[in-house]
């Protein structure tokens, strides 16, 4: 059992369950598990997704700063819903970039497995931009990912973190669930 990824493991669901309840407090949580999986990543030789961890890394400070600015540290925030013309936008890209990013690491590097790895990597860029908006769709996204990733992982003998992603597939549809809710009452909910 690598402590390394156990430690990223306890990180992770702190930051998904505070994310769920809408807390603003998820964001250290996540920056600090994003840095954590880089290594592991890394390591795994899924070099699109220790990628992504830098990504993350930026957009959770980027998403930490929005949150706080749209209610404050204590107050409330709104989540809303998408129009079709982002939500087909948000598709294209992660269609594209998956194909784009899978291709070239197929082409230029001994990724593992290049194009489920480029796909995670694309939609995780798009869930993450989402999820900072404060966009209900982005939970979505987050389930379709999260099925795929536990496949990924347990290929590459990642359980503790195939294990977090089945865990971050329940948080997602609790998330799913709470935000449509709190969207569709037009309801303020806890920063």
């Amino acid at each position: 059992m690598n402590s390394l990824e156990l430690i990223a493991v306890a990180l992770g669901l702190a930051n998904v369950g505070l994310l769920v309840r809408r807390s603003i407090w998820n964001y250290p949580f996540g920056m600090a598990m994003v840095a954590l999986y880089f290594v592991i990543f890394r390591d795994a030789r899924l070099y699109g997704e220790a990628a992504l961890q830098v990504f993350f890394f930026v957009v959770q400070g980027w998403g930490w700063w929005l949150w706080a600015r749209a209610g404050g540290l204590a107050q409330m925030v709104q989540v809303e819903w998408m129009d079709w013309r982002t939500r087909a936008i948000s598709l294209a890209l992660v269609a594209g970039s998956s194909l784009g990013i899978g291709w070239a690491m197929a082409r230029w590097t001994d990724a593992a497995l290049p194009f489920a790895d480029a796909t995670i990597a694309g939609a995780s860029v798009v869930a993450q931009v989402l999820l900072a908006m404060r966009r209900v769709e982005n939970w979505a996204l987050w389930i379709a990912i999260d099925v795929l990733a536990i496949g990924v992982y347990m290929q590459r003998g990642l359980y503790l973190t195939a294990g977090l992603y089945v865990a971050f597939l329940v948080l997602a549809s609790a998330g799913l669930i709470a935000w449509a809710k709190a969207a569709r009452a037009g309801e303020a909910v806890a920063a």
